[in-house]
């Protein structure tokens, strides 16, 4: 495992003492649930707000690059550790026209983003994003089709020019556009939120099915091994979910490979203790999602899986004031300041929260994606002209990232007391998961829900092996060396990073862990409301 930084802000936080609650988590050999694959660390940027221009892209930034990137955000990104990008939306996509986002810039089309309700000058497309991506550690690129206004020959053409070497019109035009080598792109989404009476080109269940099957179908007569994600219902609590997955599944399963779900949370009516257990919720949508896809597989006995792409998730204020778009038939602004939101303390430990049911659920879900990536509900923020910095939600991903990222998930075994919420009735106080590196390290990433309460958290962990994952016990087997925990804490649940203060909350040396002399024992004290991540090697 990668050291902890040699050097640690010093903590604003208090660690009560002694602990109200107790929590324990047995980490087991026997009980390996799945790998961590890379891509649940996946990201988003749509056309929406400041993500592209003025986030990722700024010409005239005094960190621009010759392409017009702004490295301070490249630098940001490759800190936080994302894998996978998910592009151009969203909403966006669903009325975008993916041949305006190419050739020569001074000869691209300006046109009138509905989704939004904002003007697109398409001086970023498909190739922009190819080369940042490169930029940021060669990450994989994870394109979206229009399914919103356009269709099956659409959708064959943006692969044709994206993904065919050469000699055809279209791959050839991608090459005359400056890219010899084709995109080679494999996993495509199939539409977004299709589901939804917002979005573009609506469709029923059926309706879609038909297409999305088409559309697959189609593609996969130019390239049998692409991996396509077909859209799930949008939201957990829309009246046709279950019956929409069900629906899209019986005609398309055996051509796509993912159902995508979109979650994102907030705190209803000062319900603070309901939002601090919204994983509760996302782990009953995976779960939920994952019994119509077995459900189908059955009824068509199939042999092929299909597995979970959780393309859209975070903390949202949707209905604040950030979230408003712009309005009147003259009011169509270039990348207007949306969805902007600032995070607090208190958001982070809940998308710390969601991270570690993300990982509790890797053996269904094997593909992420955090919405969105800068400026617009992100956990990078940019000044124009300005600085970049960290939001708060920024730590928990990175350090999970960090942490995780090819590891195996161990099934929990948790005991924890309960707090009480009303949406949720009683959930576990501690939440948790631990992943184990390939070097034998041991990772565990726990969530404190309770808003009064500290916590004495137990971890037994097992054997450490030389040989890393999946090596037997024996003679092999040695002790736990050393034990390092980070949390996220503040007493102020409000506190927020800014530009005026951008180190306001960020992680914190967690000097309450300790590993006892069986070398197989860890403890440490998890305040109220904290994220935290404990690390064993």
């Amino acid at each position: 495992m990668t050291a902890v930084p040699a050097t640690v802000p010093a903590s604003s936080q208090s660690l009560p003492n002694p602990p109200a609650q107790s929590a324990r988590l047995v980490v087991d050999d026997d009980f390996e649930l799945a790998p961590v694959n890379p891509r649940l660390f996946g990201s988003f940027v749509e056309h929406l707000g400041r993500c592209v221009y003025g986030g990722i892209y700024e010409p005239g930034h005094p960190t621009a690059d010759e392409d017009g990137f702004r490295q301070d955000v490249i630098d940001l990104v490759r800190e936080l550790g994302v894998t996978t990008v998910r592009y151009p939306g969203g909403n966006f996509v669903s009325g975008y026209r993916w041949e305006d986002g190419v050739g020569p810039k001074d000869q691209r089309p300006r046109r009138l983003d509905t989704a939004w309700h904002s003007t697109e000058t398409n001086a970023f497309g498909l190739h922009e994003m190819a080369a940042w991506l490169k930029k940021t550690g060669d990450n994989e690129l994870m394109e979206a089709v229009n399914l919103g206004t356009r269709g099956l020959q659409e959708a064959l053409d943006l692969l044709e020019y994206a993904n065919i070497t050469g000699g055809t019109k279209l791959s050839d035009e991608r090459r005359a556009n400056g890219a010899e080598d084709p995109f080679n792109i494999r996993m495509w989404c199939l539409g977004n939120e299709m589901d939804g009476p917002w979005q573009l080109g609506h469709k029923n269940a059926q309706d879609y099915a038909t297409l999305a099957t088409e559309v697959a179908r189609g593609m996969r007569q130019i390239d049998p091994d692409l991996e396509l994600v077909v859209c799930g219902s949008s939201s957990h609590t829309m009246p046709n979910f279950g019956e929409w997955e069900e629906t899209v599944l019986q005609k398309a399963y055996n051509l796509v490979d993912f159902v995508s779900c979109h979650a994102y949370y907030q705190p209803y009516d000062g319900d603070i203790a309901s939002f601090l257990a919204s994983g509760v919720d996302m782990d009953g949508f995976i779960k939920d999602v994952a019994a119509a896809i077995d459900a189908t597989k059955s009824r068509l006995k199939s042999k092929h899986e299909v597995a979970i792409s959780f393309d859209e998730w975070n903390v949202w204020y949707q209905g604040a004031e950030p979230s408003r778009t712009p309005e009147g038939i003259g009011n169509w602004p270039v990348a207007p300041h949306l969805l902007e939101d600032v995070y607090s303390a208190l958001d982070a430990v809940v998308f710390g929260d969601l991270l570690i049911t993300l990982l509790k659920n890797a053996d269904r879900v094997h593909a992420a994606s955090l919405a969105q990536l800068v400026n617009v509900i992100a956990p990078i923020m940019t000044a124009p002209g300005g600085p970049a910095w960290r939001q708060t939600t920024f730590y928990p991903f990175a350090e999970t990232a960090r942490l995780a990222k090819g590891g195996t998930v161990f099934e929990p075994k948790l005991a924890s007391g309960t707090v009480s919420t009303k949406r949720f009735g009683d959930v576990p106080a501690v939440d948790a998961v631990a992943v184990r590196d390939a070097d034998g390290g041991v990772a565990v990433f726990a969530v404190n829900r309770s808003l009064t309460d500290a916590a004495a958290f137990t971890i037994t962990l097992p054997d450490r092996a030389k040989s890393g994952r999946n090596a037997q016990s024996g003679s092999d087997a040695q002790p736990y060396a050393e034990v390092f925990a980070r949390t996220l804490h503040e007493d102020d649940l409000d506190a927020r990073n800014t530009e005026q203060d951008q180190n306001r909350v960020t992680l914190h040396a967690n000097d309450t862990a300790r590993l006892h002399a069986d070398g197989r024992t860890v403890t440490v004290t998890l305040p109220p409301v904290s994220w935290t991540a404990v690390e064993a090697r």
